[in-house]
């Protein structure tokens, strides 16, 4: 980032400079600047942080995704930028990987039905445009990218970056078909998985780059690499630089991810090309396809950042659907101890309740990883936006008295006569290898807490997470239980729902499994005994 503060028009001011010194070369041709607005701008201080997509596949509502993709196009023209690594079409069938909430779902189709987030980001193609032909609207929309081709969500264990064990005929059925989507939906760029396809490097894959992508399903926008991508062709990576470059680039892949020995890169490619191991007809479909997607974003006409779009960053307009998204993407898993006597919605007013837990009141917690840092951040000022409790008591009613307490000991909770306690608990944030896990418990104080105040107090229990988690010990303890996801930015639509205002209306996108051991299990699987089956929901009405 331009500096840690750095507003919309730092950025601008940073890519405008990039942009200058690229025109004032020979050919003057514009650099295409991308970044990683995977739920929202979410590198930018006081940009609009979506819920992630494993919340989004929760709602089933393309229609809002779309919007969703619209408002990130608009917040990433607020700060000079025209391209997005976003979507992920990854369909996530082992919740152990650390990636899985940038997945929409388990299930192909409610995957490849979140693709709207592409026409939302670059806009609607005209009826007559050509299948896989890049297209974007114009300059208040982004060029897309979907990601990471392809398999990337079936690795084994769920282990990141690791190898996709299946048929041909299984890997075109569950994971190729959100990318048939994406391309007649004019996605511009398709971004290369680390992870390998029966022990074959996707960074290497001729055949599914090149004679697949490319020739069959015609695709005609850019491949590119993942960062540092290549050079984890060899074991270990960067074992032999000029190997990578030569089988990355005989694959198909037409811009290379480098960040820090680009000059390797030109040196290596320049040899390779130079000495006919790469012939000049490969370099060629890659600059034709890169200029494709230059020239169809208008770069070339206007390169330069849009000042009059400043304002769009965090708006409140983009604030008010992100609400809409949090409220919409909450799973009501259960609802009172018996059917008879539900506990949700709650009443605003009353005398005295209790808020409790290490994600009540942290907005970083809230929205996870890829917020600000890579590997998301804790605490209230990490942007902007609402966290859960303050979103809390700025619904319920004045009267009502609100006690925060984030590890409440026993004998506080004896001696307070709550109605009721709200307990925020869940993951920290984690992006990426980091959030691989085998075992996938719930993170400590958090069982401690559900322990002791659902014991003593009728409690609900949030879970901030960007998967299922083992729940089955405590599930009896609680009174009500919502998977909350990674909410992002406004926690209002958490409180939303929970006081009534809205209903309960998101069903599972991923199977709740009962136990590890049970892992991978998808719906459809035939040894299926879940604790909350894939597409389970209970809804409530607005209080009247």
């Amino acid at each position: 980032m331009p500096s840690p503060n750095a507003m919309a028009e730092d950025w601008a001011n940073r890519i405008d400079k990039m942009q200058k010194a690229a025109l004032s070369t020979r050919l003057g041709i514009p650099i295409i600047y991308g970044i990683d607005a995977v739920h929202g701008h979410n590198n930018v201080l006081n940009a609009t942080i979506f819920p992630h997509n494993v919340g989004l596949g929760a709602t089933r509502d393309p229609e809002l995704v779309k919007r969703i993709g619209q408002a990130t196009a608009l917040e990433a023209r607020a700060t000079g930028i025209p391209y997005v690594f976003a979507p992920c079409v990854a369909v996530c069938r082992d919740p152990r990987w650390g990636r899985c909430y940038e997945s929409y779902s388990e299930d192909t189709d409610v995957v490849r039905q979140m693709t709207e987030l592409i026409p939302g980001l670059q806009g609607d193609m005209p009826p007559d445009t050509p299948k896989g032909v890049p297209y974007v609207a114009g300059g208040n929309y982004v060029a897309a990218c979907a990601k990471h081709y392809v398999g990337d969500g079936g690795t084994h264990n769920g282990i990141d970056e690791n190898n996709t064990i299946i048929s041909f005929h299984g890997l075109l059925s569950i994971h190729m078909a959100p990318y048939y989507t994406a391309i007649r939906k004019g996605v511009s760029t398709v971004m290369v998985s680390y992870s390998s396809w029966n022990g074959e490097k996707m960074h290497a894959n001729h055949f599914l780059v090149t004679d697949f992508l490319k020739n069959k399903l015609r695709f005609r926008g850019f491949v590119i690499s993942d960062w540092q991508g290549i050079d984890r062709i060899t074991s270990p990576p960067n074992k032999n630089y000029t190997y990578s470059v030569l089988a990355s680039v005989s694959a198909g892949i037409d811009m290379i991810m480098i960040p820090y020995n680009y000059t390797d890169f030109i040196k290596d490619l320049t040899f390779l090309v130079k000495y006919n191991f790469i012939p000049m007809s490969r370099i060629d479909d890659a600059v034709s396809r890169i200029l494709r997607v230059k020239f169809s974003m208008g770069l070339f006409e206007k390169p330069y950042a849009d000042r009059s779009l400043v304002d769009q960053l965090g708006s409140q307009e983009h604030r008010k659907i992100a609400r809409e998204a949090a409220r919409k993407s909450l799973v009501l898993l259960k609802n009172g101890k018996s059917p008879n006597e539900p506990v949700l919605p709650l009443p605003k007013k009353s005398k005295k309740i209790l808020v409790a837990g290490t994600h009540a009141n942290n907005l970083g917690y809230q929205c996870g990883g890829w917020t600000i840092a890579w590997q998301g951040l804790s605490g209230n000022n990490v942007t902007a936006g609402t966290p859960i409790l303050q979103a809390i008591k700025d619904t319920i009613h004045p009267t009502t008295q609100v006690v925060f307490s984030e590890k409440p000991k026993s004998s506080e909770l004896k001696a307070a006569n709550y109605d009721y306690a709200i307990v925020v608990v869940g993951e920290l944030p984690y992006a990426e290898t980091a959030g691989d896990n085998l075992n996938l418990t719930l993170p400590a104080p958090g069982p401690r807490i559900i322990k002791r105040v659902c014991k003593m107090v009728k409690c609900v229990v949030i879970l901030i997470s960007g998967r299922p988690l083992v729940v089955q010990p405590y599930i009896d303890m609680m009174d009500a239980f919502v998977a909350a996801w990674l909410p992002g930015s406004e926690g209002q639509g958490v409180a939303d729902v929970l006081f009534g205002d809205y209903g309960f209306t998101g069903k599972l996108p991923r199977t709740w499994f009962k136990s590890v051991d049970q892992l991978p299990m998808n719906v459809g699987d035939k040894h299926y005994d879940p604790l909350f089956p894939f597409g389970f929901g209970l809804t409530t009405e607005p209080t009247k």
